[in-house]
């Protein structure tokens, strides 16, 4: 059995309060986001896969740093950040939202979760978003105080997770509606839960409140879930690709913005409140964005792994885009990708061919999500 020591890491970057449960339960590789190490590889991604979606897995998801936004202007300043309308946001409430920069481009796509009038948190997808904040804060004559706390989450997810959530908390964890919070102790353990995740499965977030916790924590979840199948897991890019789940750096980045993801839903421009980027956003929307993310299904044998670099796409001789995630689905029985494409080729049914590593295949413009696309699994 691999010990920690055995990977070799150094001090520079951080560890989560999970790093050794996570090793001690066969952890075999690790990547760095949000300047932490996560666990990238439990053995077979496919097994890692049907064990999510058939029962339930637990993820290491600590590298979701929060920002915590308190004072008494913190309600005013949270909107500033974003381009989503949070007037109704209510206390106990989370949000998927984006950030975006003065020139409209995406700078992180978190949770923002409410836990009191003036008290907020984004959970962070992988970007400096604490450096952002405070930075904004600086000059804004805001009364915030903006801070990482001792704050890091588990990602309870797949059919079972509900069970094993009463098992846990009881019954009346059943009532948890999605996209909604609770404050919770399990055994002495504070914990914020939320009905979220990054699956696309019913799944819960366990934010831990003290890090000293850690290794207590995994244990009484994957005790609990024993009797219901919970494995060890990390975050499953089949699954999410199915589910048309953005990972920011690969799908989305500073030079994206929410209207080439067909994300106007998140964006309301005729609120009275003024948020970083809205005179830009109005321009993109007024003109039309040049690329759209479209999905594709490319004809070629399985791909033996996600892609590493992105994947030219060509139509009639001429570069119109590029494949940004792609993968093989077992499932599904195809290779499914997110692409972005300039707005003239974004056609359901166009073909188009895409530049892999094993050289050129053809491929078919089609909808995404690629599985369950009005999200009713995770809703349920």
């Amino acid at each position: 059995m691999k010990q920690a020591d055995d990977f070799g890491f150094g001090t520079q970057i951080r560890k989560s309060p999970y790093f050794d449960a996570t090793v001690r339960w066969g952890a075999e590789a690790f990547s760095v986001y949000n300047h932490m190490y996560i666990p990238r590889d439990f053995g077979d991604p496919e097994q890692n896969f049907w064990n999510l979606v058939d029962q339930a897995i637990l993820c290491d998801v600590a590298v979701e740093r929060q920002v915590e936004i308190t004072g008494l202007d913190a309600a005013k300043f949270t909107q500033m950040l974003t381009c989503r309308d949070l007037s109704t946001m209510a206390v106990g409430q989370c949000k998927y939202i984006l950030i975006t920069n003065a020139d409209g481009g995406i700078l992180n796509d978190p949770i923002l979760l409410r836990l009191a009038e003036n008290h907020f948190w984004i959970s962070l997808a992988d970007s400096d978003i604490l450096l952002w904040a405070q930075g904004v804060a600086v000059h804004s004559g805001l009364n915030v105080k903006i801070k990482e706390p001792d704050v890091s989450p588990l990602q309870l997810q797949g059919p079972n997770s509900g069970l094993i959530m009463q098992a846990l908390f009881g019954d009346s964890i059943a009532d948890l509606k999605y996209y909604w919070l609770r404050e919770l102790e399990l055994e002495g353990i504070p914990l914020v839960v939320s009905r979220t995740g990054w699956s696309s499965e019913l799944g819960y977030e366990l934010y831990l409140r003290d890090g000293s916790k850690g290794d207590q924590l995994w244990e009484l979840i994957m005790t609990a879930g024993a009797p219901h199948g919970l494995k060890p897991g990390h975050t499953s890019s089949i699954r999410r690709i199915e589910g048309g789940m953005l990972s920011y750096h690969a799908d989305a980045d500073i030079e994206t913005n929410p209207f080439e993801l067909g994300f106007d839903r998140l964006v309301n421009l005729d609120m009275d409140a003024e948020f970083i980027g809205k005179a830009a956003l109005r321009q993109i929307k007024h003109d039309g964005p040049k690329r759209k993310q479209v999905g594709l299904v490319l004809d070629c044998a399985p791909l033996t792994g996600p892609n590493t670099t992105f994947w030219g796409i060509q139509q009639d001789g001429a570069t119109i885009g590029k494949v940004t995630s792609a993968v093989y689905s077992p499932r599904l029985k195809q290779n499914i990708a997110l692409a972005m494409v300039a707005t003239d080729a974004a056609i359901l049914g166009a073909e188009v061919e895409v530049l892999i590593h094993t050289g050129m295949v053809k491929a078919t413009v089609v909808e995404r999500p690629f599985y369950d696309p009005k999200k009713q699994i995770a809703a349920a």
